[in-house]
């Protein structure tokens, strides 16, 4: 099963991800965040903001359903793969093409296979790429904002014990495990381990100051000033007008 998944990367996706400079990519939203900061919900809203500014239905969002979509494309039980995620709690991309593929997979060539994923998915534009590296990724990419949503810990943990009904000791353990994870998936992904990965970032937001909806209107703008300055220094896109590269 896995020479087969990637034996279908190979086919739909290598070529084009490559074919382009990332110049021509875009335009996309990356979103890392502390676990319980409410991304999703955050990439919902501004999907929906979005889409209503700009008239159209492009914009969309992302996260696991990346390989979800593809293990349904390739029939190979993507429900119970689903399910097994869930079931298990995982969250990394490793985990997951263990679970479709039913053995394990080398290191490299899971971190190959999200690099050219990632770099398809931005190379078509219009999404918000939760997680998943996705910032690490995308460095390159002009038309993009990266996104990271921060809070304090306590504050993390009661959202995550009124999400998952968990206790106190539970939530405090399922933070800062998931921190780990995704903080070093993001290492993982760069070419040289930094100190800190504050540079990475375009905003940083507290979640515990604002609202979902505050949160995602007020990134909406600078979505839109970032747009504007990219266009300042001269970039010109590839499909049409500018204004194809905002919405």
């Amino acid at each position: 099963m896995a020479e087969k998944f990637f034996k279908y990367f190979d086919e739909r996706y290598r070529g084009d991800a490559m074919k382009h400079t990332s110049e021509n990519f875009g335009p996309i939203i990356t979103i890392s965040r502390q676990t319980g900061c409410d991304a999703v919900a955050v990439a919902k809203y501004m999907v929906k903001c979005l889409n209503k500014e700009y008239n159209t239905t492009k914009w969309r969002w992302l996260d696991k359903e990346i390989l979800l979509s593809t293990a349904r494309e390739l029939d190979t039980g993507a429900a119970d793969v689903e399910s097994y995620i869930k079931r298990h709690h995982l969250s990394g991309f490793s985990e997951m093409l263990m679970a479709i593929s039913g053995r394990h997979i080398s290191d490299d060539k899971v971190r190959k296979t999200i690099k050219e994923v990632v770099l398809s998915i931005s190379r078509e534009g219009y999404v918000i790429i939760v997680g998943r590296a996705g910032v690490a990724l995308t460095g390159s990419v002009k038309r993009a904002l990266h996104v990271r949503l921060v809070a304090p810990f306590y504050w993390r943990v009661e959202n995550i014990v009124k999400k998952k009904e968990l206790d106190i000791e539970a939530a405090e353990e399922f933070v800062v495990d998931t921190d780990e994870k995704r903080h070093n998936l993001i290492i993982s992904f760069l070419d040289k381990k930094p100190v800190t990965l504050d540079y990475l970032f375009d905003v940083t937001m507290n979640r515990s100051s604002f609202s979902v909806e505050q949160i995602a209107e007020t990134l909406c703008v600078l979505y839109k000033k970032k747009m504007d300055a990219v266009s300042s220094e001269g970039f010109q896109s590839g499909k049409g007008p500018l204004m194809d590269a905002y919405g």
